[in-house]
């Protein structure tokens, strides 16, 4: 491996520009080549960022020159792609989620095991600085013992929003709707913030659009550490509302809002009444800094041999509570985990 990590980024959509404009500001980091199943889309996208382009995939992972992949095709084929790319002996950064199906997820998983190659699951907002501040101030017992911890991922999508894409929103590619593309990266906050869930009761429905998975979620979780919470998913309320996360504590409560960058919006002590803060949403110019500051993590995880801070089985977990609150529904009663 030379100097730089050389990257190939499989899928030129639109989540593969915020990857190609990551790595470009990644020290360490370098993009060589991109793959799309559009020649004309491949193409257009190698020019813009700068990167060779190859129509295909399997020549792509077999180049000796390319050290990892950044997977950002449709949902339901990351796994696949993941494995391949790790039987060729490449390090793998994929999109979220890991995939749509837990048992492809855990062959993923242990295939990149097995080649010994390094797999990180993109899930950015915990590298934020203020998620980072809160994961602190849960760990250090501020908030006294918890008693509820809540995920509130209320966004709005169009109609045209699953209308221009051939795979979103379709049970074979997308996997779900609000909780498994939109809601899941604060399901992933809520499970790193406030710990692993035990049981979990659901219900999941199509109100709003025309669509083969949900677009709105409701759920009661236990958590392992006695906590209880409420999860609400959806794309299909008026106007979109952003990202908001609340921990109450026996001494006091915390919210996390944001939906691109998190902060802590509130933070009331029983104890200290005197250190009460009620912060202002902060400027959106730090918009792609958390894809940036994961790239770092990979890269660094590469060149010093250490797991990501972001694994496959840290992937894994969001991936599983939606799919538990998918079986709830499904069962119509309680679903204990793990699964």
């Amino acid at each position: 491996m030379g100097t730089n990590v050389k990257i190939a980024i499989v899928g030129a959509g639109m989540v593969g520009a915020v990857h190609a404009q990551a790595i470009r500001s990644t020290d360490g980091a370098e993009l060589v080549c991109v793959h799309s199943r559009s020649a004309e889309t491949g193409k257009a996208f190698a020019v813009k960022h700068d990167c060779a382009f190859e129509a295909d995939l399997h020549a792509l992972l077999r180049n000796a020159d390319i050290d990892a992949v950044a997977i950002c095709t449709p949902s339901g084929s990351h796994a696949d792609i993941a494995i391949l790319a790790a039987r060729q002996g490449k390090h793998v950064l994929v999109e979220k989620p890991l995939d749509i199906d837990l048992g492809k997820a855990d062959r993923a998983i242990e295939e990149c095991r097995r080649s010994g190659v390094k797999l990180s699951v993109v899930f950015q907002l915990r590298f934020m600085p203020e998620v980072v501040r809160a994961k602190r101030i849960l760990e250090s017992g501020q908030l006294g013992k918890l008693i509820e911890a809540d995920a509130y991922l209320k966004f709005y999508r169009p109609e045209s929003y699953y209308l221009s894409s051939r795979w979103k929103g379709t049970r074979q590619w997308d996997g779900g709707g609000a909780l498994m593309n939109q809601g899941i990266h604060g399901l992933d906050l809520l499970l790193w913030l406030a710990g692993p869930v035990n049981s979990v009761t659901a219900q999941v429905r199509t109100l709003r659009h025309s669509i083969e998975v949900e677009d709105t979620a409701a759920a009661i979780v236990q958590y392992g550490n006695g906590a209880i919470g409420v999860i609400q998913g959806t794309t299909s309320v008026y106007p979109d509302h952003p990202q908001l996360l609340t921990f109450h504590g026996t001494n006091g409560t915390m919210e996390l809002a944001g939906t691109e960058v998190p902060y802590i919006r509130r933070l009331t002590l029983l104890d200290s009444p005197e250190r009460d803060i009620s912060a202002p949403p902060p400027a959106d110019d730090r918009l792609g800094e958390a894809h940036v500051r994961q790239y770092q993590d990979f890269v660094e995880s590469i060149r010093s041999s250490r797991e990501p801070s972001i694994n496959g089985q840290e992937g894994r977990k969001a991936l599983e509570l939606v799919r538990a609150i998918y079986l709830s529904s499904e069962r119509r009663g309680t679903v204990e985990m793990p699964l």
